[in-house]
């Protein structure tokens, strides 16, 4: 028997991992799964495991499902329905993602950038409901943004506004999927993070990170440094310390130039919380203009993970309505 009320698929498609929920039109997701992306297997594979997915959650459907949304890396046009070069998805260029999944389902498809999904989540159903204009930055396998000016989506002139992740704050910095250098997702995405923490880590011997990779640099992650940290390891701190930093700067080059001074900051990355909360917004103090200085605000994510897959229905609820 169908359930009452209105629902929709919201699907987040990541770097490493593709989740996909059912989620009410109040925001209320009943059904949540999990998929390998497999990007480095190429654009086939991961439009199969998109679709797979979406097969697997629709199962046994007692829902009464009004349309399927996407949230993807990359920059999209909504109405064409395509994404082009998302960072982290080697030989993607440019595909239409909403012919590709549509054919096999007899659901309308929407198709947006994954953080711009996450930032309409937030907007309808999250931290970002009580402020006019904020900027949204979901912190994973890359850096991501997505502007909200006036209650509305700022897209830009083709749909590729809010792309933080690819600002740049080191001009001779490391180098970037995207193709260039010092971007700050270099400095602070989970593969850039861990291959440097993993170089400095022969530094530090007596880390706490040591015995909690089993002295296997191999299984260094986020949440292990983040473990580290909570258990007073400096090194660990000062990984966190130089993210936070680092990510200030981005974010007050973000507010000079906008206007606007609410971050609120989701992701995977964002769970080291207070310490790297506490220093962003240090950072992003010192360096915004001095008119801006009292009112920078740096909030976490109330939808935390689930916020891309929120956002991603709220595609359907909100452009249907």
């Amino acid at each position: 028997m169908a359930k009452t009320g209105k629902f929709a698929v919201g699907v987040d498609l990541g770097g490493t991992n593709i989740k996909i929920g059912i989620v009410s039109e109040k925001g209320t997701i009943v059904k949540k799964i999990s998929v390998k992306t497999q990007a480095e297997e190429g654009t086939k594979t991961v439009v199969k495991n998109i679709k797979k997915g979406i097969q697997e959650i629709l199962k046994s459907n007692d829902y009464k499902i009004r349309g399927i949304g996407i949230g993807a890396p990359g920059v999209v046009d909504i109405k064409k329905g395509t994404v082009e070069n998302p960072p982290n998805f080697p030989g993607w260029g440019r595909v239409n993602l909403i012919k590709a999944v549509a054919k096999d389902f007899k659901y309308k498809v929407h198709v947006e950038n994954d953080a711009n999904a996450a930032a309409i989540g937030e907007m309808i159903f999250g931290a970002g409901k009580k402020y006019d204009s904020f900027v949204m930055v979901t912190l994973g396998t890359g850096v991501g943004g997505g502007i909200i000016l006036r209650n509305k989506m700022y897209r830009g002139e083709f749909g590729a506004a809010g792309e933080i992740g690819h600002i740049t704050i080191d001009y001779k910095g490391p180098e970037c999927k995207c193709g260039s250098f010092g971007c700050i997702e270099a400095f602070v995405g989970n593969q850039y993070l861990v291959k440097r923490v993993k170089e400095q880590l022969q530094d530090h011997k007596d880390s706490k990170i040591w015995e909690l990779i089993q002295n296997n640099p191999e299984n260094l992650s986020p949440r292990i440094i983040q473990n580290a940290s909570e258990k007073g390891d400096e090194f660990a701190k000062s990984i966190i310390k130089d993210m936070g930093l680092h990510l200030g700067a981005a974010l007050a080059s973000v507010s000079n130039l906008l206007d606007i001074s609410t971050f609120i900051m989701g992701g995977g990355v964002a769970g080291f919380g207070k310490p790297l909360f506490d220093v962003i917004r240090t950072s992003v103090t010192n360096r915004v203009l001095k008119p801006l200085k009292h009112r920078v605000k740096v909030l976490p994510a109330k939808l935390k993970n689930d916020a891309g897959i929120k956002g991603a229905s709220a595609l359907v609820f909100y452009r249907s309505s």
